[in-house]
């Protein structure tokens, strides 16, 4: 049988269907902070004087000796495909600082380099879940983890923690939330959007509680250097080997090393997840950029002494940006213990209207839409986070920026009235 296409068939051929796109593409949502970003960096581009807030990047520069080894990958012509899951020497460098900074016991075999460290979590979510699998991730959440979740076909179950309890989730939340088709908890400390870091006896439940229902953690340690006042990371999968089987260690080179543009990110897990992960990225990406390997290692077995003069200014920025913020009537902030936000809550401010006249506020997308359209300050909405009282801020700019944006802010606080 042959078939055969005409133009007049092909004209009145009806339509598949009314959209072409899957259900996952349209239920997928856009992130928040990159187009927050986006928008400022149009009004920046078109003349407007903005102080961004929005952008979750160091704003230091890669330190010298990173950027001088990828200037040698590129002579020695490292220029090629590598093994899909990294090269040798990069998993090495990350076999040995998981053992020298956290206790842990690997091999090349359990960890995989991804295309940045969103990327390493999206390769989790797809190895681990399917359809009918429940995900736990406590909110506030960085706003790509539904959001993978959904895309692997699972479900988010959301805990809901406030400033309150210095967004961290209760023992006793965490156990409420578990049910048979528990695949897994995100746990991100210190975390973004809030900075918060979770006690070590919530982290020591939780690891008790995976080993009891046998789940996974989803340990997302990216800030793990960036801490302040003493406080010190404790990753979930160093609390004994029962644990350790069930955790996925998530991490990267991007905050750490100001390196958010080389997109390299990792994880460290059981061989058998960590090889389903490999097969996932073989057929959608292949190696992460060789420029990019060659240069993380560079980053991870060079000199670290830069890091407590970054860590020392991104506190003094913190001091300032919090005291900033609660010396405005409306707002209250509290003290981030580690990565560069703060998540001040504003629904003190909601059903006020500016006194110029304008859109009365009800909700933090109305505030940041008023302190950029307003102010010209970008901050991001913490609905996208889960958490629709409060906005996030990033302070890695500079101390100047963060004096003039807390100025503004305070101004346009004034302007509103009840």
């Amino acid at each position: 049988m042959t078939l055969t296409t005409d133009a007049a068939s092909l004209a009145v051929a009806e339509p598949i269907s009314a959209s072409p796109l899957s259900r996952r593409a349209k239920n997928a949502l856009p992130s928040p902070t990159l187009a927050i970003t986006a928008k400022a960096s149009q009004l920046k581009a078109d003349g407007v004087d903005v102080v961004g807030f929005g952008a979750g990047e160091p704003d230091f520069d890669t330190p010298d000796h990173i950027k001088e080894a990828a200037v040698d990958a590129l002579a020695k012509g490292f220029t090629k495909y590598t093994p899909s899951a990294g090269i040798p020497a990069l998993k090495k460098a990350i076999v040995e600082k998981l053992q020298s900074d956290s206790g842990l016991t690997y091999g090349p075999a359990n960890v995989i380099v991804s295309c940045g460290g969103k990327h390493s979590l999206y390769n989790v979510f797809q190895a681990l879940c399917e359809a009918g699998d429940e995900v736990i991730i406590p909110a506030p959440y960085w706003v790509s983890y539904p959001e993978q979740v959904k895309l692997a076909d699972a479900t988010p179950i959301l805990i809901e923690t406030t400033d309150a309890s210095g967004f961290a989730p209760t023992i006793e939340q965490l156990r409420r939330a578990i049910t048979p088709r528990t695949k897994a908890v995100v746990l991100n400390s210190p975390s973004n959007p809030t900075g918060a870091m979770w006690p070590r006896e919530t982290i020591e439940a939780l690891a008790a509680l995976a080993v009891e229902h046998d789940f996974y953690v989803i340990s997302d340690e990216i800030y793990e250097k960036i801490v302040y006042d003493g406080n010190v990371p404790l990753s979930i999968a160093s609390l004994g080997d029962e644990i350790k089987k069930r955790t996925i260690t998530v991490n990267g080179v991007s905050k750490t090393y100001s390196m958010t543009g080389w997109r390299i990110g990792y994880a460290a897990g059981e061989a058998e997840i960590i090889s389903a992960m490999g097969r996932i990225q073989d057929s959608v990406t292949s190696n992460p950029t060789s420029i990019a390997q060659y240069a993380a290692v560079a980053a991870l077995t060079g000199p670290q002494e830069f890091l407590g003069d970054w860590v020392a200014e991104f506190d003094r920025r913190r001091q300032v940006i919090v005291a900033g913020l609660n010396a405005i009537p409306g707002i209250t902030c509290i003290n981030p213990q580690g990565a560069f936000y703060v998540f001040p809550n504003v629904s003190a401010l909601f059903g006020k209207t500016p006194k110029s006249g304008g859109k009365t506020i009800r909700s933090s997308d109305d505030f940041a839409e008023y302190l950029l359209t307003v102010a010209q300050v970008a901050v991001v909405p913490g609905s996208g986070f889960g958490a629709g009282d409060y906005v996030r801020l990033s302070y890695a700019t500079s101390m100047a920026a963060i004096e003039k944006g807390l100025a503004r802010i305070a101004d346009s606080v004034r302007d509103l009235q009840d």
